[in-house]
C-alpha cells in the first residue's frame, strides 16, 4: 500500500477562504488530480479516509468544505455515528445551508478548487477527475459541464435530484460534457426515482456522452458513508471498484 500524506489546506475563492483536505502519495511525485465533493454532512474523518484511500491508489485528492461561507468544517456539530432518523435536528440545521449553495455559486467555487489542483506540485498537469456523494454528485455533474476542458472523468454516487424538471437541473449540462461519466444510483433513494434515472440516461445518451448509469440494488441514499446508518458495505466496495476503474481508464 502506498504511503499517504494528508494535510489541511486553505483555498482562496471570490467569496472567502474555503478550508479543505489534500491527500497524495507521500513520495511527492505529481499524480493525477481528483476533486472529491462532500455529502451534506461535510468534511469529516470519513471523507478524509476516502481521500486517503484514493491517494493510496495513486492520486492527489482535494476535498473542499463547500459550505465554507457558514464556517470551517464541521459546519454543523455531528455525532460520531450519524443516524438522521434518530437525530432530525441535523437536517433541520443543514437544510438551509444546502439550499443557500446555488448552482452558480458552487460553480464559481469549483473554478477555485480546480485552480488549487492545477497549482499543486503534487498534482500532475492536465485535466482532473471529479467524484461526488449525495449532493456532491450534483456538483460533480455540474463541474463536468461547466469546466469541460478541465474535467476528464466524473462520477456521482447516491446523488439526488440529478434530473428534475427544474430549469437548472444538473442533467441539462449534458451537452457541454466531454468527460466520461459514471453514476451509481441507490435504488431506495426517493431523491432519485426511476423517472429521474431514465431522464438522466436519455440526456447523456442524446448528448453523446460516454457514460454508465447503474442502480445498486437494495442500497439506500448515502450507502458509501460508513459513519452513517445508510452504509452498505457491499455497495460501498462496488462503488470503489467502479470509481477506480473509471480513473484507471482516464489516466
Amino acid at each position: 500500500m502506498t504511503a499517504v500524506q494528508g494535510n489541511a489546506v486553505d483555498i482562496p475563492t471570490e467569496d472567502g477562504t474555503a478550508d479543505a483536505y489534500l491527500a497524495h502519495p507521500a513520495d511527492g511525485r505529481p499524480r493525477p488530480g481528483v476533486l472529491l465533493y462532500m455529502d451534506a454532512f461535510g468534511l469529516r474523518p470519513r471523507l478524509r479516509s476516502m481521500a486517503d484511500r484514493l491517494a493510496a491508489a495513486g492520486y492527489t485528492v482535494l476535498v473542499p468544505n463547500v459550505f465554507f461561507r457558514h464556517g470551517r468544517a464541521p459546519v454543523v456539530e455531528l455525532p460520531e455515528f450519524i443516524d438522521p432518523g434518530a437525530r432530525p435536528e441535523i437536517f433541520e440545521r443543514l437544510g438551509p445551508i444546502m439550499r443557500a449553495l446555488t448552482a452558480g455559486t458552487a460553480m464559481r467555487d469549483a473554478g477555485a478548487y480546480l485552480r488549487r489542483l492545477a497549482e499543486c506540485p503534487a498534482a500532475a498537469d492536465g485535466p482532473v477527475a471529479v467524484t461526488g456523494y449525495c449532493m456532491g454528485a450534483r456538483l460533480a455533474l455540474l463541474t463536468a459541464g461547466t469546466y469541460p476542458d478541465r474535467v476528464a472523468a466524473a462520477a456521482g454516487f447516491h446523488g439526488g435530484r440529478l434530473a428534475t424538471e427544474a430549469p437548472d437541473s444538473p442533467h441539462l449540462v449534458a451537452d457541454r460534457v466531454t468527460a466520461e461519466l459514471y453514476f451509481g444510483h441507490a435504488d431506495e433513494d426517493p431523491g432519485m426515482p426511476p423517472e429521474q434515472i431514465e431522464r438522466l440516461e436519455q440526456a447523456l445518451t442524446s448528448a453523446g456522452v460516454r457514460h454508465r448509469c447503474e442502480v445498486y440494488a437494495g442500497a439506500q441514499h448515502g450507502f458509501t458513508q460508513a459513519d452513517t446508518a445508510a452504509y452498505d458495505k457491499a455497495a460501498d466496495e462496488r462503488h470503489w471498484t467502479a470509481l477506480l476503474d473509471l480513473l484507471q481508464r482516464t489516466f
